[in-house]
């Protein structure tokens, strides 16, 4: 039952470090949320799109120290500036990744590898000292509700092994600054006893199908006409949390013509 409860807390996405640098903050009701957002490389073309790469982190604490309530929902709108490309990209299924390792998932889905990543935790039984952990995290294509979506493979080996998969789908939006929206539910932990206190995340891969070269994620800079530096706001994330709260915010960022 301890190694069950661990590998389920490790699974909640209620980070508690410090703000991340560079990261916007926003406060809402005590909460604290720190979300950063990036693209490599900043210069893009105009009018067409081009391969990129996001990282992404989060950080959510409380204003008196005290811990947070727990993410019940996470959604991550990106700009519609960017684009998905996943075909002739190989799925994988959350089914082949339940409790592996992370050499054991990248070995059953390698062709569907867009990510990667690292996470720490910290987990708290009765009357015994906070346990820390750490893990990677592993970025797979897949389908999810018959959608285009994201598996997110957490494994940490810190203080046990535990592993566990956390399902990203992915839905158009059609009006609007954003175009796609990545969204995920987070399991009811039953014993409550962990919660990670790091995130980051790195996405993007560059493949062939059919004599071409494609990128998973491609973006343009849509400066206006007679500027080569375009400001715009990459992704805007929604924290929900289980007592009602809901924190929403992200960075501005900068991108240049080429």
């Amino acid at each position: 039952m301890r190694r069950f409860a661990i590998a389920f807390a490790l699974t909640a996405i209620a980070v508690t470090s410090l703000p991340l640098a560079g990261a916007a903050v926003h406060q809402e009701e005590g909460l604290r949320v720190a979300f950063d957002a990036s693209i490599s490389p900043r210069a893009l073309p105009r009018d067409r799109p081009a391969p990129i790469t996001v990282r992404l982190g989060g950080s959510i604490a409380t204003v008196d120290g005290s811990r947070p309530p727990a993410l019940e929902e996470l959604s991550i709108a990106v700009n519609r500036a960017g684009r998905l490309s996943t075909k002739g990209l190989p799925t994988c299924t959350a089914s082949v990744l339940q409790q592996t390792s992370t050499e054991a998932a990248l070995a059953a889905c390698p062709g569907a590898l867009v990510g990667h990543g690292t996470f720490g935790a910290s987990v708290d039984f009765p009357d015994a000292p906070q346990i820390p952990a750490k893990g990677k995290v592993l970025v797979f294509n897949a389908r999810v509700k018959g959608r285009p979506g994201m598996l997110l493979h957490l494994y940490g080996t810190s203080p046990v092994r535990a592993a566990f998969v956390l399902p990203f789908e992915v839905s158009p939006v059609p009006h609007g600054k954003f175009g796609m929206v990545f969204s995920t539910r987070i399991p009811t932990l039953a014993s409550g006893l962990g919660y990670i206190t790091e995130l980051q995340l790195r996405i993007g891969r560059r493949y062939g199908f059919d004599g071409k070269r494609r990128s998973f994620l491609s973006a343009n800079c849509a400066a206006p006409s007679g500027f080569t530096v375009g400001l715009f706001e990459l992704a805007r994330a929604t924290f929900s949390f289980s007592d009602g709260r809901e924190v929403v915010g992200g960075p501005s960022r900068v991108c240049r013509v080429r």
